[in-house]
């Protein structure tokens, strides 16, 4: 999101852009740092769980356009917080759609997962899929975009609803895969792999999915679901191997061995996520960065800035180290 919010405030001057964020344990506002001095900029802190805060700031701000990327959104995480994801990703979702609806805003778009689909091994989805969520992050945010569908069925509320692959690059907080093994490699660490590490995923890039979303934006249709997709996929090991060899500069199959570390898996871990994005397609959408390029400017950028964030190291944990979610708690 914050890569969008960048390429927003400065392609389009005439336009405010609004950021508002909740700022959580993976926020960094140094992701912002090129635009936080922009006259066309504003950052808000706020929760989109609170009804009163947001309904009062689509009375105050005079939003007509909403690009809703807010979610808990790690896997490994939503098993041992399911309840968390379910608040935040389906009732926050809710609260944002309701106010927007009440604001008659002129786009609203849920950014959501090709996790909704559930595993396939050869079977390729496109958007009419049936949703077969495996874990509680990708069950939320099928639930999720059920309520805002159902915006669009009931008052034909203006909303698009975006599904996309793994995206990688620089800012997003090392718990997930790419940035996790490149931090892990840079510190002289093992890559942690879940399971058999034949787990298969498809890598976009960041500017890739900037471009998608500004895509949607100007040409996406009211009601629709959208893939956005690749067709370049490798398997976690794979991956380990590719960042092993571009950070340790060794070929050597025994010493890429040695930096890796299989530990056990996590409760279901889907082998593959194919999509069909021909829709995106169709509205002049494609990737454009090849591999090779956009994982060298990722690695370089860790290199520099793995501490934007207040406690980065607890992310390299095989799994997650967190604290009890309070605000649901009993008494």
């Amino acid at each position: 999101a914050s890569h969008v919010v960048v390429s927003l405030v400065k392609n389009y001057p005439n336009y405010l852009i609004i950021n508002l964020d909740k700022l959580d344990y993976c926020a960094s506002l140094k992701n912002l740092e090129t635009v936080s001095e922009k006259e066309n900029y504003k950052f808000i802190q706020g929760d989109i769980c609170e009804p009163n805060f947001i309904k009062q700031l689509f009375e105050t701000e005079k939003i007509d356009i909403v690009l809703h990327f807010a979610a808990q959104t790690h896997v490994d995480l939503s098993f041992w917080h399911a309840l968390e994801f379910t608040y935040v990703n389906v009732y926050g979702t809710n609260v944002l759609v309701a106010a927007a609806h009440e604001a008659n805003v002129e786009k609203f778009v849920y950014v959501s997962t090709d996790e909704v689909y559930g595993g396939s091994a050869d079977e390729e989805f496109d958007e009419s899929s049936p949703k077969r969520p495996t874990n509680p992050y990708a069950s939320s945010k099928a639930a999720a975009e059920c309520f805002v569908q159902s915006y669009w069925e009931r008052y034909q509320f203006p909303v698009v609803i975006t599904r996309s692959s793994n995206v990688y690059g620089p800012h997003q907080y090392p718990e997930k895969v790419i940035p996790k093994f490149i931090s892990l490699l840079q510190q002289n660490r093992k890559c942690c792999i879940h399971g058999s590490g034949l787990q298969r995923r498809n890598f976009l890039y960041a500017t890739d999915v900037v471009e998608a979303f500004l895509t949607v934006l100007k040409e996406g249709k009211p009601g629709e679901i959208y893939n956005i997709g690749t067709n370049f996929e490798m398997s976690i090991t794979q991956l380990a191997k590719e960042l092993i060899h571009l950070i340790k500069k060794t070929s050597s199959e025994s010493e890429m061995e040695h930096w890796m570390d299989y530990v056990k898996d996590r409760p279901t871990n889907d082998l593959r996520y194919p999509m069909n994005s021909e829709k995106m397609h169709n509205l002049g959408w494609r990737p454009k960065v090849p591999w090779k390029e956009g994982i060298k400017k990722t690695i370089e950028w860790y290199k520099e800035n793995f501490h934007n964030w207040k406690n980065p190291e607890k992310a390299l944990e095989p799994f997650p180290v967190t604290e009890p979610f309070a605000q649901l708690s009993g008494p």
